[in-house]
């Protein structure tokens, strides 16, 4: 219980560091052997207010000697400095280059001390870079290190997932602070049976420093914290990458460990065990980085596990009165809160009103590299939003998907940006959450249902024009693309009218088995209906209030 105490305390100092950082985001990851259909999955909730969801797009292709890259930093745009272009760079889309290598990322923040504001390279342009440049995950691991190395490393402690067709790889990176260009990195093969989830708290601990098919590390990452007095064993093996430069504390476990706890509650069996870690009263109980499933993973379900809430859990968000009447599974941020000189928390899972974009990537090592890798794309929370298929090899994305300045952007609204047309359906349901989200959940489910219906048969047409033409599938499928993405802001569009006319005025107007509003036989709206408050909530009303509104 005191350690348990302390970890509270610990909340008032790191709490508000972690609720302002602007990529607090969520990874998950399923290794092809536990996959359904052989495919490496792996996704991304990238989680910042204010942020503007953008699919990334790089054309790659051939650059003269002497051709530079300006860097900008991603949270920012502040210009960074500017470093000599590759020879050969390769399209990218989204998170996913077109040899099907996807990098993703959490960021843990870590020592203060070690961020180095001198620097050029900074996370997200590793992470872009890395993808123009590679044809695998290892080759992009060799790649963002030594980009590191050579320019040193801008960001805060991260957390990186790099794959490609055939295997997943957590690489974890912190600076050396101002004055010692580099960075100290652990990357750890996740295995193809196993599954592993990461949220802005370090999950690499002790690794075997002899297994050098399934661990990299920098080779003075080890002596840089000893130097440091990170780490003061007595012998190498004892060393935890998490323990020297990501310490545990309250919010690194219940705002970020607990997320990858829940992805695991619902695939691992015995969960349960590990509540006293995430509860912060057992820290010997800490989970192992990856695990192996109880059943294969789809990509539909990992589509889900970024749509998670604690449901079903002793963490779920919906059994108390922060809920509200209609038991939202959100809180506005922060993620603390003070009554009568007390710090409190909520819950931080990985469903999110702050998430910018969402992305589910698909690699398939059976497929040519043009029809194998899927961007599965959506801007806003996963939880209110359908992901939309773009495959890794089109010629375009799709607009509604861009950032265009002054025409759809961060402070620019247009009924075009899926962006903005999906954040509005969102916030009209947040407040209505139980009586809304079942009318939402059903277009997702629709909407995903048919992407996946119709994936099979758009793969088989790619594969033939493959054979003959490669350019005739990848305009196949960036027509495909581009449909499912009109499907989807159409669909989006007849969404938001549906719920203004259903719900309006807090009532529910009368419709049939096909879910169409119907009309009176004199040619008015329907019956209409007014559930009001749910019998808990007036029950709560009536704890709170007394006899003040009994009728007498």
């Amino acid at each position: 219980m005191k350690r348990f105490l302390f970890f509270i305390a610990t909340l008032i100092l790191h709490s508000s560091l972690f609720t302002l950082h602007t990529s607090a985001c969520t990874n998950l990851i399923v290794g092809k052997a536990a996959s359904t259909d052989g495919s490496v999955i792996v996704s991304y909730n990238a989680d910042s207010y204010g942020m503007y969801g953008n699919m990334y797009r790089h054309v790659g292709g051939k650059h003269a000697p002497g051709e530079m890259r300006k860097i900008y930093e991603w949270d920012t745009n502040k210009y960074l400095g500017e470093i000599p272009q590759a020879p050969v760079t390769y399209n990218v889309v989204g998170q996913m280059n077109e040899n099907q290598v996807s990098i993703c990322e959490t960021t843990f923040g870590g020592r203060e001390e070690l961020a180095d504001s001198t620097a050029i390279i900074d996370y997200g342009s590793l992470i872009y870079i890395g993808l123009e440049r590679s044809k695998t995950a290892r080759e992009a691991i060799q790649i963002m290190t030594d980009l590191v190395a050579k320019y040193g490393y801008y960001s805060e402690g991260e957390t990186f997932t790099i794959a490609d067709k055939n295997e997943v790889w957590v690489m974890e990176m912190v600076g050396k602070g101002p004055g010692s260009k580099g960075a100290v990195w652990v990357a750890i093969r996740i295995p193809d049976d196993c599954i592993c989830a990461h949220a802005n708290q370090s999950r690499i601990t002790r690794f075997d420093m002899k297994d050098k098919q399934n661990v990299m590390y920098a080779k003075d990452v080890v002596k840089f914290a000893r130097e440091k007095g990170y780490f003061t064993g007595k012998k190498d093996a004892e060393f935890s990458f998490r323990d020297a430069f990501n310490p545990l504390d309250f919010s690194g476990i219940r705002y970020c460990d607990a997320r990858a706890w829940s992805f695991f509650n619902k695939h691992v069996d015995g969960m349960d065990k590990y509540l006293p870690y995430i509860n912060g009263q057992d820290l010997t109980l800490e989970m192992p980085l990856y695990m192996k499933p109880k059943h294969k993973l789809s990509v539909q379900d990992v589509k889900n596990g970024m749509r998670d809430h604690y449901e079903g859990t002793p963490l779920d968000m919906q059994k108390d009165l922060g809920a509200g009447a209609y038991v939202m599974p959100y809180r506005p941020s922060p993620l603390s809160f003070t009554v009568d000189g007390k710090k409190y928390y909520t819950e931080r899972p990985t469903s999110t009103q702050q998430t910018g974009f969402s992305f589910v990537g698909q690699m398939r090592n059976f497929l040519p590299d043009a029809i194998g890798g899927v961007v599965w794309w959506t801007n806003d929370d996963a939880n209110m939003t359908a992901y939309v298929p773009v495959y890794c090899s089109v010629a375009e994305v799709p607009k509604c998907f861009q950032r265009i300045e002054g025409k759809q952007d961060d402070i620019t609204f247009s009924w075009e940006s899926a962006f903005w047309l999906c954040n509005t359906v969102s916030n009209m349901v947040y407040p209505y959450y139980s009586k809304m989200y079942p009318d939402l959940r059903r277009v997702i489910d629709e909407t995903e249902k048919n992407f996946q219906f119709i994936q099979k048969s758009i793969e088989e047409r790619a594969k033939v024009a493959y054979n003959n033409d490669p350019a005739e599938a990848v305009k196949i499928l960036t027509d495909h693309s581009q449909t499912c993405a009109n499907t989807m802001m159409k669909d989006w569009k007849e969404l938001f009218e549906y719920l203004v006319v259903k719900h309006n005025d807090m009532v529910l107007k009368e419709e049939n088995d096909k879910h169409q509003l119907v009309r009176s036989k004199y040619g008015l709206g329907g019956k209409i209906t007014r559930p009001g408050y749910s019998e808990d909530f007036w029950r709560r009303v009536v704890k709170e209030t007394g006899d003040r509104y009994l009728m007498k």
